[in-house]
């Protein structure tokens, strides 16, 4: 007995040593690239890139505000687009789906999910800019949104299903709707996860930028509607990446640590508030 409980014991210490292993190895990616951008990008920060706009070629200082503005902009048009579709197909794909058709709404949303962005983008340009005439933070917004719609259905439907049946037992025991019990039961129990989906769907659509290229474009200088070309922090960092200058390097490592900052600072606020009312 006391060979079985030894030998138990020797197991249970390698398992747990095991995962905390995977934990590490999950983790160092993330800390090393947050402790590389933090390093590298905060000798860029200063008071005018929040305020000023980009300078002239081969003329240093300057700032990003048009572009952090510009992001802004059109992560918040593509989440006001994209997000209650993505939540609302969830929903019919996990509570009221049967049949042929919730298989090809099924089958589709996989197939939107493995689309390349770059894509996306030619496919807005086509049907949006070049009806539009330009280039704008609209059509910016209109191909992220596309962007995350897979992203937020998938999660919506894996998290309703994780939701006990006992739950949607009761309340309809209760007497209560079946549109009822879902919106204000399994809903929101469920809500924390699904946040968690929207806020990954936000980070991916606040990193991408082959589809801006096609539809927002760029613009050194204040956008003058979210229906002309507007600057990005990512074309803009794809932009000073890729030139001679070191002024503009450094300017490009601290657009990257204000976009990592900007994705944690939603990404944190988002739980904090959701976990508040979820108590």
């Amino acid at each position: 007995m006391d060979e079985r409980w030894r030998r138990r014991r020797i197991v249970n210490v390698l398992a747990q040593g095991a995962c905390v292993l995977a934990v590490g190895v999950a983790v160092l990616p993330l800390a090393a690239l947050l402790v590389f951008v933090g390093s590298e990008g905060l000798a860029g920060l200063d008071w005018s890139f929040f305020t000023e706009l980009p300078r002239p070629v081969g003329e240093a200082g300057g700032g990003m505000a048009n572009a952090i503005v510009g992001t802004l902009e059109m992560v918040a048009i593509a989440a006001a687009i994209g997000v209650p579709p993505g939540v609302m197909a969830g929903i019919y794909l996990s509570e009221f789906a049967g049949g042929g058709f919730a298989k090809v709404v099924r089958f589709s949303v996989d197939v939107l999910a493995g689309v390349p962005s770059i894509v996306v983008g030619i496919f807005v340009y086509t049907m949006l800019v070049l009806w539009m005439g330009r280039f704008s933070a609209i059509a910016g917004g209109v191909a992220l949104s596309i962007l995350m719609l897979p992203t937020v259905t998938v999660t919506t439907q894996e998290l309703l299903r994780m939701v006990p049946d006992g739950l949607r037992e009761a309340a309809l025991a209760l007497g209560i709707p079946r549109w009822r019990t879902t919106l204000r039961v399994v809903l929101r129990t469920a809500a924390p996860g699904i946040a968690t989906g929207v806020m990954l769907a936000v980070a991916r659509a606040a990193g991408e930028t082959a589809p801006l290229l096609f539809t927002a474009l760029n613009n050194r200088f204040w956008s003058q509607g979210i229906d002309q070309p507007t600057a990005s922090l990512t074309v803009q960092i794809y932009t000073y990446a890729v030139s001679p200058f070191e002024d503009w390097h450094r300017q490009a490592w601290a657009a990257a640590l204000v976009l990592v900052g900007m994705v944690l600072t939603v990404n944190i606020a988002a739980r904090i508030v959701l976990r508040h009312r979820v108590e």
